[in-house]
């Protein structure tokens, strides 16, 4: 497993400060916590985390239209939730409206790509990145990025995502453009299940 997390902005250590606890265990933790987890602790979180497949399965089923989310957990100060991809299967480019978060990948292959908006121009690509399973990556306040289980992978992607505090909606942008075009709200788009 990838001993570091890396954001648009910078790299951070997601050495786990515990390892060995399972799905259930994060849970309890989050639901114990007095305020949210800041943003640098939650590589640490996602990395220390041992998910067995039995743990999964309840959190594991697929759409044909656009990938899945399946909420683990929602708490006052953080979100858990499991996303399922088919091959090809991808989020708009977006930014989490003032929530920051963290991905883990449990299966499959995960491209990130990362944009960043010039004061001229609007919107532009910056860069891209694979995540295999056990790599942590996360998206900081404002980051602007776009996830997805490329077509080529021929195979299923799922995904474990921490977010804080959790996360209420999207807003969506597009290349070439100075601002966000739309915000999807996450209880009407894509409803978690």
């Amino acid at each position: 497993m990838s001993r570091e997390q890396t954001t648009s902005t910078e790299t951070l250590d997601a050495t786990p400060k515990e390892s060995g606890y399972g799905l259930s265990e994060l849970v309890g933790r989050l639901k114990s916590m007095g305020g949210p987890p800041a943003f640098e602790e939650l590589g640490a979180v996602l990395g220390g985390v041992e998910v067995t497949a039995e743990e999964l399965r309840p959190y594991v089923s697929f759409k044909e239209g656009t990938y899945a989310r399946h909420r683990v957990h929602l708490g006052e100060h953080a979100e858990l939730l499991v996303l399922c991809w088919r091959p090809g299967q991808r989020t708009p480019i977006h930014d989490h409206a003032g929530s920051y978060g963290a991905v883990r990948v449990l299966r499959g292959v995960m491209w990130e790509t990362l944009f960043e908006m010039e004061e001229g121009s609007g919107l532009a690509y910056r860069s891209s990145r694979e995540w295999t399973p056990g790599r942590v990556t996360g998206a900081d306040v404002p980051d602007i990025h776009q996830l997805g289980n490329p077509d080529v992978s021929g195979q299923d992607l799922v995904t474990l995502h921490l977010y804080a505090p959790p996360l209420t909606s999207l807003n969506v942008y597009k290349v070439g453009r100075k601002e966000s075009t739309s915000t999807l709200w996450m209880n009407s788009w894509n409803p978690t299940i």
